[in-house]
């Protein structure tokens, strides 16, 4: 029997614009996220491009229009274990996560205050830590908290249930396993960084100070682990001189073949980062080609303009550490000039490619290519990094195309 309903797989900017422009044509949307908050990966940014806005202005007109939406039901810490069936007719599994905080929570933060165990924060990539109890992220939407028991002190939880005036905390919570039935799936599942530690000339998990874009970003946000200052990790200094190591995993046939489209992007927004809070500090972009595509061809001219920045054309063969100042060594060829290069910077920040979210995983019905990235059918359409590297802007294009298709899959059925 033909189903109206759609399902929306993957919280970020592309899921979220899927599930409520699908809502606001009066059709039940049932939007699924694997974390314990929407906002996926813009939330965790400082700013994107091309104009710099903070993610905090299109995240909260858009949870704006879900809460005023009755057609969209939000599942969080829940993950798709299945799909069967066909266009118009899907029978969709799912399992949900324990949060062990009701819907009874106002995020006033008296369990936070007297928790005592830490756990480290896969939200700021591994440079801060929070409590065993605590909010997702300085937006979470829903905005609940969240506890891991996992990360609990001996008295940790009587102490946060007695803090809890709103008896929001429930510590017996079970997994649960439940089933859907849709007419169409929107996969918008995103994207991760590549490990960088499997690039073992790069020095990304041995040397301090070699760190990633998106820690930059959660370096420069100032809800980050460091206030918004960009530090080196090693000694809490800001660095003046900086590498931007380009393709870090991307367009190499031993790690991903593909260009990852907004890495040469974010390096320069990077290099604005600096300009705008340290004048001093000097970039230098080592790259293969610098990609920015149409219109953003004006945001390279700009980093250009407004920030220190060098480019260098080749690519980076090492990079070593001075272990009494923790500096690091670059090596790489000026392919240009035909000059070999081996030059100190304080800090180096690898552009670790885009890997879909799906790579390595296995999903009975979902479609996908040998990346990880979802593959298009009649009723199946996957959208923003889980169809293709591409940029907020566009993701957000694709999320609207996707609602038309879904929209004309129920209709047919």
């Amino acid at each position: 029997m033909a189903n109206s309903s759609i399902l929306v797989v993957g919280g970020g900017i592309s899921g979220v614009t899927s599930a409520i422009e699908a809502a606001e044509m009066e059709v039940e949307v049932h939007l699924v996220e694997s974390e314990a908050t929407l906002g996926g990966r813009v939330s965790q940014l400082r700013y994107y491009f091309p104009k710099l806005c903070p993610p905090t202005c299109g995240l909260e007109i858009n949870y704006k229009r879900i809460k005023a939406n009755p057609y969209l039901k939000i599942y969080t810490l829940t993950e798709v274990t299945e799909i069967s069936g066909a266009p118009g007719a899907y029978r969709v599994k799912l399992r949900k996560k324990p949060r062990y905080v009701n819907d009874n929570c106002t995020c006033c933060g008296e369990c936070e205050r007297v928790c005592q165990g830490e756990r480290v924060s896969d939200y700021d990539f591994g440079l801060g830590k929070t409590k065993a109890i605590y909010l997702p992220s300085p937006m979470a939407f829903p905005p609940k908290y969240v506890l891991d028991k996992s990360a609990l002190a001996p008295g940790d939880l009587d102490r946060i249930i007695a803090a809890c005036i709103y008896e929001a905390i429930d510590p017996e919570m079970k997994e649960e396993e439940f089933e859907l039935e849709v007419g169409a799936i929107i996969w918008a599942t995103g994207w991760r960084p590549y490990d960088g530690t499997r690039l073992d000339n790069l020095g990304y998990g041995k040397f301090s100070n070699v760190v990633s874009n998106m820690q930059i970003e959660r370096m420069a946000s100032p809800w980050g682990p460091t206030k918004g200052e960009i530090l080196r990790l090693s000694d809490g200094v800001v660095p003046s001189k900086v590498a931007f190591v380009q393709c870090a995993g991307s367009r190499d046939e031993n790690h991903l073949p593909y260009c990852s489209y907004i890495c040469c992007l974010a390096s320069l927004k990077h290099s604005l980062y600096f300009a705008e809070k340290y004048p001093d500090t000097r970039c230098t972009m080592f790259y293969i080609d610098i990609r920015t595509p149409g219109r953003y061809e004006k945001f390279l001219l700009r980093a250009q303009r407004e920030a220190k920045i060098d480019f260098i054309k080749g690519k980076v063969a090492k990079i070593e550490e001075d272990p009494e100042t923790k500096d690091l060594i670059v090596t790489a060829e000026d392919t240009l000039s035909g000059k070999r290069i081996n030059e100190r910077f304080n800090m180096v920040v690898l552009a670790l490619g885009m890997q879909p979210s799906m790579a390595g995983k296995s999903i009975p019905g979902l479609p996908v290519d040998e990346h990880g990235f979802v593959l298009e059918t009649e009723g199946i359409i996957p959208v923003g990094c889980a169809k293709k590297p591409l940029d907020v802007m566009t993701s957000n294009e694709t999320a609207t195309g996707a609602v038309i298709k879904a929209l004309q899959v129920i209709k047919r059925a």
